[in-house]
């Protein structure tokens, strides 16, 4: 079965397609800004290499056509015809209540994803979008909805309900969401093989860092707490994302600078993090670069993020019973996967559990390995994500 993955951002286009028989990569690519100026497809495969088109993308609908006709270009192309396609995989970023799993999409998951446009109004737009284009594009390939929430939707009400008014989440379903839940449930999946537990045995605390980051408690192959919230802001401060702050700083901020509501949004969202903090970068490799040459609010901005994974590493211990229940923490995603000295340093701040990393098994890129010394209260994992993969699978189960 060959399962077509796609990923619409606000102007961009992610995709991948997979054989499921042994989970091989036939193609993949990516589509750059759509709807504006200067838009371009890089599209490639393992045996033809990379294959780069220029031309104007009005909408997404435009790049999935461009999409599908590589797929099948006779010169740089993966498969003679669109028909050899079983199922469409699409990320959904915002299910709402509605979701607490993958589905088949119907009339009635397309209305529920229109009614939680509020809640993701840059992504779940263009994300309606590709559906639409690749229901016209592909009518026999059954199409899947997997939803970057759903994982969540089997935390506890203790820790989804905000401190406002209960009104507020009665009417407007204000409370906490949290995010990459395809990478938590992936890791999830990977750690409990590792570990040599069935899934719904595993306990962890899984971390995905990166330029967006999340940190995740799993109790019994579940998410039970998650850091990020109603929207992706909230939690660890990220590339250009704030993190926790105190909320009266936005009004503050209005009030000084004469700004808007939206131009605040704006620089919480896109101007600040590492990225405000450094001044440097949203790019932690470049923050690193710049901390090793002696750059004081670089090396604050990191020193700062890291003190922040152990904190919610920290008081996501509280979730269990004992230390001990704790099978492993998980380190993914762009930096959990890659960055040594930033695992070694959130080790470092957790070392009060007796939580200790092994400088040899940490001196590692992108693979899965255990990381932590023999005598750690908790192993240490790092994991590289595979969301693509993990919603390829989802799309196969339901599609069969």
């Amino acid at each position: 079965m060959n399962i077509l993955v796609i990923n619409c951002g606000s102007s961009s286009l992610k995709y991948q397609l997979i054989n499921m028989k042994d989970e091989s990569i036939l193609a993949k690519g990516l589509v750059e800004r759509i709807g504006i100026e200067g838009s371009v497809v890089k599209h490639k495969t393992p045996q033809k290499g990379e294959h780069i088109i220029k031309e104007p993308l009005k909408d997404h609908k435009a790049a999935l056509k461009i999409v599908m006709s590589s797929l099948v270009d006779k010169e740089y192309g993966a498969i003679s015809s669109l028909d050899e396609i079983d199922a469409v995989g699409h990320r959904v970023v915002h299910g709402g209540e509605d979701f607490a799993q993958s589905v088949p999409i119907d009339e009635k998951v397309m209305e529920a994803i229109d009614r939680n446009i509020d809640l993701a109004p840059l992504h779940n737009p263009p994300n309606i979008m590709g559906i639409e284009a690749c229901k016209n594009l592909l009518p026999k390939a059954k199409q899947v909805a997997v939803f970057d929430t759903a994982f969540h939707q089997t935390m506890p009400s203790v820790n989804y309900i905000y401190a406002l008014p209960y009104e507020e989440y009665e009417k407007h379903k204000i409370r906490r969401y949290g995010f990459h839940g395809t990478s938590h449930k992936y890791v999830t999946e990977r750690a409990a093989s590792i570990l040599g537990k069935n899934v719904d045995e595993v306990n962890l605390i899984t971390c995905h860092l990166g330029n967006g980051s999340s940190i995740t408690a799993v109790k019994g192959g579940k998410s039970i707490d998650t850091s990020m919230g109603l929207t992706p802001l909230e939690g660890l401060p990220m590339g250009t994302r704030t993190g926790n702050i105190d909320p009266a700083i936005i009004k503050f901020l209005m009030d000084k600078e004469n700004l808007s509501i939206d131009e605040v949004n704006e620089i919480i969202n896109k101007k600040s993090g590492v990225l405000g903090i450094s001044g440097v970068s949203s790019d932690f490799r470049d923050i690193e670069n710049a901390a090793e040459k002696g750059n004081e609010r670089a090396k604050l901005a990191l020193d700062i993020f890291e003190s922040s994974v152990a904190k919610f590493v920290a008081s996501y211990l509280t979730e269990f019973d004992n230390i001990s229940d704790i099978d492993g923490i998980v380190f993914t995603a762009g930096l959990g996967e890659n960055a040594k000295t930033t695992r070694a340093n959130v080790a470092k701040k957790l070392s009060v559990f007796g939580i200790k990393i092994d400088e040899n098994a940490n001196d590692v890129r992108g693979k899965e390995r255990i990381i932590s010394s023999e005598d750690s209260t908790i192993p240490l994992l790092t994991i590289p994500t595979n969301e693509e993969l993990m919603i390829a699978k989802d799309t196969m189960r339901l599609a069969k």
